[in-house]
């Protein structure tokens, strides 16, 4: 993988970062914010590394998760570089104003906004996280165990465990190079899917209670009564779209969120060549050919219409 060397030439001249993570961080922008984190700060930088939400609870296992900041302050230095990783717009990130003067993008999303000073997107790449694994080695930064095993789990999120399509003969060799560096794949496995609370685990319960599947495809949703039923929050979700996904007959698996009165968010899984970011994208959201999403402000049985609709257009697609 070749890292734009004007992108290399950035993180050597600047001498401070503020690293944003998306909205609702997974294990692929946190670890890629952490594991970049570490390597500049052992160039002697400042950095800051921003999530809106913070780290969700589960993710609270990988090292430096104290240092992510809920709210940016004041900047490192007047020079200070706006890095957004596995996202590629600020509104993305949270960020309802650009707060540096410059930006860099590092994102492997299909689709893109034009945000960005210097912009590094490969639509190829499995995961952010790999992509700042060639960062660090460009950089000449040598990677440590805590650096290990944020990439580690970056790279395990976004290929469902080296399970999914994306898992390509480079993910496998750098997760070797990984697990050399200290990172431990049953400990990190063990955290991404064997520590659940049992409130979440009844908030999956309720939820696979309302599935529906019509055509090859499948969808649940969770509404604000049922977070406060389980005293559970937004994060708690995370992989919950990929359940239905599991049985043979779906080919999209989607999972309907009640954010607000009237709001839903959209996360949709797919197998196979249906691109559900085509369907993201027409609602102003985005993602990858087989994860993606959006928000919809509309009545619930509109959405539902809206979803099986739309779903079957993109697999009725050879």
């Amino acid at each position: 993988m070749k890292v734009p060397t004007k992108l290399v030439s950035a993180f050597r001249s600047r001498s401070a970062f503020l690293l944003a993570a998306h909205i609702n961080p997974d294990g692929d922008s946190l670890g890629s914010c952490l594991a970049l984190a570490e390597g500049l700060e052992s160039l002697g930088k400042k950095v800051l590394i921003y999530s809106r939400e913070g780290a969700p609870e589960f993710y609270r296992f990988m090292p430096g998760h104290k240092k992510i900041k809920s709210g940016i302050g004041k900047m490192p230095d007047k020079d200070t570089l706006l890095v957004l990783l596995d996202c590629n717009s600020p509104e993305r990130a949270g960020l309802e104003r650009q707060p540096c003067n410059a930006s860099a993008v590092i994102d492997h999303h299909e689709t893109e906004s034009l945000f960005g000073d210097i912009r590094w997107i490969d639509r190829g790449a499995a995961a952010t996280g790999l992509m700042v694994f060639h960062l660090l080695r460009a950089l000449k930064i040598v990677v440590t165990k805590s650096m290990a095993v944020n990439l580690y789990t970056a790279m395990a999120v976004d290929t469902g465990s080296f399970r999914y399509s994306n898992t390509s003969p480079d993910v496998l060799r750098v997760a070797a190079e990984l697990v050399e560096a200290g990172a431990s794949p049953g400990m990190i496995a063990e955290h991404l899917y064997e520590r659940w609370g049992k409130n979440r685990f009844d908030l999956l319960n309720l939820s696979l209670g309302t599935l529906e599947i019509r055509d090859r495809i499948a969808v649940m949703y969770i509404t604000r009564d049922m977070f406060l039923k389980t005293g559970t929050a937004e994060a708690d979700t995370e992989n919950f779209a990929n359940v239905p996904r599991t049985l043979d007959i779906v080919r999209i698996s989607v999972l309907v969120r009640e954010v607000d009165e009237g709001l839903w968010k959209v996360s949709m899984r797919s197998k196979g060549q249906a691109n559900v970011a085509k369907i993201a994208e027409a609602h102003g959201g985005g993602g990858h050919r087989n994860a993606a999403g959006f928000k919809i402000k509309a009545d619930f049985l509109s959405v539902i219409k809206t979803i099986f609709s739309e779903g079957g257009k993109v697999l009725a697609i050879k």
